[in-house]
C-alpha cells in the first residue's frame, strides 16, 4: 500500500519539477537568461548613423579691424570650410521617417545617413523642436524596418536597457545598463525635460539613438550625457517614446508642435508638498480670463496632483488647444474650482 502511495506521487512530482524548471529558463525567442541578441536584432535594423556636414564662412580675426578691414574687404569673399559632425537616428516609420536631437542636425547643409545593411541616402529635415531637442527627418529608401514603439510610461527602476547608436562614429554600437530614474527635469538641457535617466553607456555619437528594452521596443530616444570629461559617466538621459512620437507627428502635420497653454507662471509651494503658486497671468490668457488671481495656489489638473509644478505643466502641454481642462484652487486658504479651454502659446498661433 505505502509503495503504491510512493508511486502515485512520484511520475506527478517530476512532472510538476521539469515544468517547474521550463518556466524558469524560458525567455521570448529562446534566448537564454542575459541573453539579449534577439532584441537587438529586432531593433538594430532601425537604428541609423547620421553624418553632417555644415559650411562656414571664415573671416580673418583683423577683418573688422578699422586699421585694416578695408584691405579684407577687397580680397573677396570669407574663406570657406566645412564642419562635420555625426550622431545617431531612429526609423519610427518605414515611409522613411526618422527621430533623431535637435542638436544633431542644427544648421546642418547636407545629411547623410547611413543604414544598418550598407544603403545610404541625403535626408530632409521636415521639422524640428528646440523645446524638446528633437527632430523628424525623411528619407527616400524602400524596403525601411521601422522601429516599434514601447511604453515608456510602465518603464520601472532596474529594468534592463539597451542603447544602440552611433559612439565616436565607431559604427553602430551597443551597450548594457539599467533604468536609474524616470521624469528627471530641471537640468537646463530643453524647455520640456522629462528624461528617463540609465547608466547604459551612452557617449558622443549616440545622440538621437535608441534606448530599447528587453524586447526590442522603442523606450526613448537618447539625448544627453551628464558629464563633465566628455565621456560616459554612467548617466545618461533619453527622451520618452510618448513625448517623441506626439512631437514627430505634430511637425508632420502641422510644421510644428501643437502643446497646450495656460497663460500661467508658477513656483512651487516647497519639497513634498503639492500644489503651485500663481506668480504670473499672460493678458488675455485662459487663466486670466478664467478669473484666477496672482497668489491663487493651483493643487489640481482634471483631478490630478500638480506635484511640484512640473507634472501639472507636463498636463497642460499634452492637452490639445480647444479641449477644457478643471483646475482645483486654492484662495485664501479657501477650495474653489473652475473650468477653462486651453489654448495654444500665443508665438506658436497661426505659423
Amino acid at each position: 500500500m505505502k509503495l503504491h502511495f510512493l508511486k502515485t506521487l512520484f511520475w506527478p512530482s517530476i512532472c510538476g519539477l521539469l515544468l517547474g524548471l521550463f518556466i524558469l529558463s524560458y525567455q521570448p525567442g529562446g534566448a537564454a537568461p542575459g541573453d539579449y541578441s534577439a532584441a537587438v536584432e529586432k531593433a538594430a535594423p532601425a537604428v541609423v548613423n547620421i553624418y553632417t556636414t555644415k559650411v562656414v564662412q571664415q573671416r580673418h580675426p583683423l577683418a573688422n579691424d578699422p586699421l585694416f578691414k578695408h584691405f579684407f574687404n577687397r580680397s573677396g569673399r570669407a574663406r570657406q570650410h566645412l564642419e562635420r559632425s555625426l550622431g545617431s537616428a531612429v526609423i519610427v516609420d518605414k515611409r522613411g521617417y526618422l527621430l533623431t536631437n535637435f542638436h544633431v542636425i542644427k544648421d546642418a547643409d547636407e545629411i547623410l545617413v547611413m543604414l544598418q545593411d550598407g544603403r545610404q541616402a541625403l535626408a530632409s529635415v521636415i521639422g524640428s523642436d528646440s523645446d524638446t531637442d528633437l527632430a523628424v527627418l525623411k528619407i527616400d529608401l524602400e524596403n525601411l524596418t521601422a522601429i516599434q514603439a514601447g511604453q515608456p510610461e510602465q518603464a520601472r527602476v532596474g529594468n534592463i536597457v539597451l542603447a544602440i547608436g552611433n559612439p565616436y562614429g565607431f559604427g553602430q554600437t551597443v551597450t548594457q545598463g539599467i533604468i536609474s530614474a524616470t521624469g528627471r527635469y530641471g537640468l537646463g538641457l530643453s524647455q520640456l525635460e522629462n528624461f528617463i535617466q540609465t547608466d547604459a553607456a551612452i557617449n558622443p555619437g549616440n545622440s538621437g539613438g535608441a534606448l530599447i528594452d528587453r524586447d526590442g521596443k522603442l523606450l526613448g530616444i537618447n539625448t544627453a550625457i551628464y558629464t563633465q570629461s566628455g565621456g560616459s559617466t554612467g548617466i545618461g538621459l533619453a527622451i520618452p517614446t510618448d513625448l517623441a512620437l506626439r512631437t514627430m507627428n505634430d511637425l508632420i502635420r502641422y510644421g510644428r508642435p501643437v502643446r497646450g497653454w495656460l497663460g500661467i507662471e508658477v513656483q512651487p509651494l516647497g519639497t513634498g508638498t503639492n500644489g503651485v503658486v500663481i506668480t504670473g497671468l499672460a493678458r488675455n490668457g485662459p487663466a486670466a480670463t478664467a478669473g484666477l488671481q496672482l497668489g491663487d495656489i493651483l493643487t489640481e489638473i482634471n483631478g490630478e496632483k500638480v506635484g511640484d509644478g512640473h507634472a501639472g505643466m507636463r498636463l497642460i502641454t499634452d492637452t490639445r488647444p480647444g479641449e477644457t481642462v478643471r483646475l482645483g484652487l486654492l484662495r485664501s486658504n479657501k477650495p474653489f474650482s473652475v473650468t477653462t479651454k486651453v489654448t495654444m502659446r500665443p508665438e506658436q498661433q497661426g505659423g
